[in-house]
């Protein structure tokens, strides 16, 4: 099979798992905003629930494909197939994100303070009590994000394309079963035990998303263990290289920081129970996303192992012609669907 062939056959197979991710994940916010609505109670449940993703993305989440996607492709023309390498990335990796989430629970209301100051009063102590119960996402993103690289470096795309589906079909079940059983609920009405359901659903729904992945890996021929020996096997040179994708992911945040801020607030001053802060946003930019989720991480998650086998290799004509191939593929698509949306984006968000 040509090379091309290999992409666009590897590409399709995650477009697709991304389309129907997208497709549940549309659901899911249906049933959200007809459960919390699109006010400042969705608003709190929101943010909460992105925290863990910003987190996660600032410390860890930029570096796993950037960075240790080469390293693990490189890992696996050791002896072992890799199994010493990963085993130690794996256990070093993990036991920082257990780290993390430890000590972003003990701080969650810094972070509420800091992703919506304008929260006061009971809409600050019920998003605080939602990000307490989804900040142990931390450690489930990260599980995703290793073993799904992994699983990718592989070249086993599938399986991580498709695992949010289950994610959003807990999520799915879990709003359902909300709607089922509960009046309208508000920001003054909701319990404290329907905030626990809601904060612990949402995050078994990350933890399957991750779990989800182990039989890939385990089928892999990957021998995975817990290992403590992490000096001097080369995993330096990792974090060393993963600085520079920190220093984007921090520049990146700090943009989106200010549109939380922004969102929310807007939220608070409106006054009104939907419509206006960040949950509207939230949604308006998921399907902003769409053809860059499903056509240029596809391709580029599809290309990644081979170009680090030809930067290991020293090809850098094969680099070159791989890169330029994704480039025109990714531009057939997202080039017509920006002016797409330019023209057109008030009206399909009038029409969902």
């Amino acid at each position: 099979m040509s090379d091309d062939a290999r992409l666009i056959r590897s590409s399709s197979l995650m477009g697709l798992g991304t389309i129907v991710s997208r497709i549940t994940g549309f659901i899911r916010n249906l049933l959200l905003v007809a459960v919390l609505g699109t006010g400042i109670l969705g608003d709190a449940y929101n943010v909460a629930n992105t925290t863990p993703n910003i987190i996660y993305n600032l410390l860890i989440g930029g570096a796993l494909s950037a960075v240790f996607v080469p390293q693990i492709v490189k890992s696996f023309r050791d002896a072992d197939g890799g199994s010493v390498y990963v085993s130690r990335l794996v256990s070093l990796l993990t036991t920082a994100l257990f780290v993390i989430t430890a000590a972003a629970m003990i701080v969650a209301p810094l972070f509420i303070s800091i992703y919506a100051p304008s929260f006061t009063g009971r809409s600050r102590d019920v998003t605080i009590a939602f990000a307490l119960y989804c900040l142990p996402q931390i450690l489930f993103y990260g599980l995703f994000g290793l073993l799904g690289q992994v699983a990718n470096a592989k070249e086993k795309f599938g399986p991580m394309m498709w695992a949010p589906i289950a994610n959003n079909l807990v999520v799915i079940a879990l709003f359902a079963y909300f709607l089922s059983v509960t009046d309208e609920i508000s920001l003054q009405t909701i319990t404290d035990g329907q905030v626990r359901v809601l904060g612990i659903g949402t995050t078994l729904g990350i933890a399957l998303q991750a779990l989800i992945l182990i039989p890939t890996i385990t089928s892999s021929g990957l021998k995975l263990r817990f290992r403590t020996d992490w000096r001097g096997v080369g995993l330096d040179k990792a974090i060393r290289l993963a600085s520079w994708m920190f220093l984007f992911v921090l520049i990146s945040q700090l943009g989106f920081l200010v549109t939380v801020n922004l969102a929310t607030r807007a939220g608070v001053a409106a006054g009104v129970a939907y419509g206006v802060g960040y949950t509207p946003y939230a949604n308006a930019y998921l399907i902003l996303l769409l053809p860059h989720s499903i056509v240029t991480i596809s391709i580029v998650t599809a290309l990644l192992p081979r170009l680090s086998n030809f930067a290991i290799d020293k090809k850098l004509d094969e680099v070159r012609n791989l890169i330029s191939t994704a480039l025109r593929y990714v531009g057939i698509i997202t080039v017509p669907a920006s002016f797409f949306f330019l023209l057109f984006g008030e009206r399909v968000a009038e029409v969902l």
